[in-house]
């Protein structure tokens, strides 16, 4: 624990050390000016500093820089704005200690000093110190596990696919650090894909976590059978089972997915509950619409799953309903734009990013939601 005590009269210094000492505060260190206290509160590690000082004990008439200018100073530097200031003032003009209070000082006690009421206010200020620093350190600790989250969520997306006839890409713009929207993709085999978009209700650390066991449920369910009926039914399962042992809050989730087949020319899907995905083959644009119910509503889910042909090519782009609403406000002209959208593009899917060329940067900043396209093309 340290005590910085600044005061350009060597009396007080004097005095004020001597209380402090005998009330078994030895760690303190004095000053003649404010110039002198930040020389020293600069010349070292912020980190250190902001470890080392605990309470400012300061005198409000100084020459150069009185204890006012100083006390705001100290709050331009992050690491110095939260250590307590107490003034020790001779002062009576209760204007002066009002901006003296307003200028960031915490408290402040009148000369001649008695020490039970500077020692008293110095336990309040270390009291108020100790319950920041905890805090400090525990929203520091929570950032760090969120961005370590952050960092395996983003690791179970898949990476693109750029192939002779077949592109697989996906845009990815969460509206925190952690959020519910996946996507992922499977080759099954050489002419196979399996490809899911999903969004997780809710936001946050419970919809991420729910979203990562979701993840490795798929993954195991893919490769025992990908077909859209078998996976589509594991996944409810097993969001049921999560939801008996957690009946708090149901979790549930909407989702497009579906089996691309570069020999055959086709496309098997189900929509569960999510908003349409758009499909252009062979030059007309169809609807995947929903064909089911979300995943986790119910113990059970009837799931049938369409099949698409195409005979030259296909493109198909599907979001997750914050890209929606990023247009809802243009309503059914907005909803034209992105069926017109998976009719565009065919040249340019190669080198730009899915969700560039649906929505403008101002559209993309503005967003509430969590936003992710998806774009397949086969040819």
């Amino acid at each position: 624990m340290g005590i910085l005590i600044v005061d350009d009269n060597e009396a007080n210094l004097f005095v004020v050390e001597k209380l402090l000492s005998r009330a078994g505060y030895t760690d303190s260190l004095s000053f003649t000016s404010a110039q002198d206290m930040f020389t020293y509160l600069l010349s070292d590690n912020p980190f250190v500093i902001e470890e080392q000082v605990d309470v400012i004990l300061m005198d409000i008439m100084m020459p150069e820089m009185d204890g006012i200018e100083a006390c705001r100073k100290l709050q331009c530097f992050p690491h110095l704005k939260d250590i307590p200031v107490i003034f020790v003032t001779a002062l009576e003009d209760t204007s002066k200690v009002v901006e003296a209070l307003d200028a960031g000082g915490m408290d402040y006690v009148m000369k001649p000093i008695k020490k039970t009421e500077l020692l008293a206010r110095i336990r309040v200020a270390l009291r108020l110190k100790y319950e920041k620093d905890w805090h400090k350190k525990q929203e520091e600790k929570i950032t760090n596990e969120l961005e370590l989250s952050m960092q395996v969520q983003t690791s179970l997306l898949s990476e693109p696919i750029y192939k002779d006839h077949l592109l697989m890409k996906a845009s990815y713009l969460p509206a925190n650090k952690l959020a519910g929207d996946m996507y992922y993709w499977y080759e099954i085999d050489e002419n196979r894909h399996a490809a899911i978009l999903l969004d997780m209700m809710g936001h946050g650390i419970s919809a991420s976590l729910v979203c990562m066991f979701i993840s490795s449920v798929l993954r195991d369910s893919i490769r025992s059978n990908p077909d859209p009926e078998y996976v589509i039914g594991e996944l409810n399962r097993w969001m049921n089972s999560l939801n008996r042992q957690n009946e708090r809050i149901p979790y549930y989730f909407t989702g497009i997915y579906l089996v691309v087949d570069t020999a055959q020319r086709t496309i098997e899907y189900i929509n569960a509950g999510h908003p349409s995905g758009y499909a252009l083959i062979d030059g007309d644009v169809k609807d995947l619409a929903s064909n089911t119910c979300a995943i986790g509503f119910f113990d059970t889910i009837k799931s049938e799953k369409h099949v698409l042909s195409y005979h030259d090519s296909m493109q198909l782009l599907f979001f997750t309903d914050g890209v929606y609403e990023a247009v809802d406000k243009y309503e059914e002209a907005g909803i034209r734009y992105l069926k017109q959208a998976a009719s565009s593009f065919m040249s340019e899917a190669r080198v730009a990013e899915p969700l560039d060329l649906v929505l403008t940067p101002e559209q993309q900043q503005s967003a509430g939601d969590d936003m992710c396209v998806v774009l397949i093309q086969c040819s």
